[in-house]
């Protein structure tokens, strides 16, 4: 499909989005800071882009608060969805990767919800790095991505353990089945963002999955602001 998208995950999220994945779900707390960071920035009003921004489920909100987003997805389910729900947006979303938007467009904002996990250590990386250059001077790189201590409900192998705890895993069962998945530690992320300032510094938010023995998933959540 396209350098970010595999045909393999645009496939399975089409699929979870079918099935009503995140429909009736509220946004999550993260929009919150999202938006109070935004405009503590002077950035509502401005434009921005939500890179895996799904059928909706936090893009609406950030909308409604004033963030004027380019809504960007893999799945093309996802997208007739988000349309159907808010079609005054439909102009606003691109089907597609990064490589979708236009070369050398850059955002004072750009958003990235469980998005930049997807593939090995090396491609995660990678993805947040073209992310990174699509972001103006100044502006707000906001993301949430899976962290080392989720316990892993499905059937799995690591593929690849790095020294400072971060690993990948391809899924052998589940909704991600044949998919790598990454999952970072606190000192990836100082690394790739390196001198930005730390806006939100990383933290970890966990969610329990219901039932309560079917374990939990963190996640990191952190907003930096790019270097002038």
């Amino acid at each position: 499909m396209t350098k970010f998208g595999t045909e393999d995950a645009a496939r399975a999220w089409d699929i979870e989005y079918a099935a009503g994945r995140y429909r009736e779900e509220p946004p999550l707390p993260f929009v919150a800071d999202i938006v109070a960071a935004a405009r503590a920035h002077g950035l509502i009003g401005r434009n921005g882009v939500y890179i895996g921004c799904g059928n909706g489920r936090n893009y609406l909100a950030l909308v409604a608060a004033g963030l004027d987003l380019v809504g960007l997805d893999i799945s093309e389910r996802a997208l007739v969805q988000l349309a159907e729900r808010a079609p005054e947006r439909r102009a606003r979303l691109v089907h597609g990767d990064l490589t979708a938007l236009p070369d050398g467009a850059t955002y004072p904002v750009v958003i990235g919800i469980q998005v930049f996990q997807h593939g090995d250590r090396a491609a995660a990386h990678e993805h947040i790095a073209a992310a990174q250059a699509h972001l103006e001077p100044g502006g707000l790189f906001c993301l949430r991505v899976n962290a080392v201590g989720t316990e892993l409900e499905y059937d799995h192998d690591v593929i690849e353990r790095n020294i400072d705890g971060g690993f990948t895993v391809r899924y052998l069962a589940g909704p991600k089945a044949g998919l790598n998945v990454h999952f970072f530690a606190e000192t990836e992320l100082s690394v790739l963002f390196g001198d930005d300032k730390a806006v939100v510094r990383p933290r970890l938010a966990r969610t329990w999955r219901t039932p309560r023995a079917r374990g939990q998933w963190s996640q990191w959540e952190a907003i930096y602001r790019k270097a002038v």
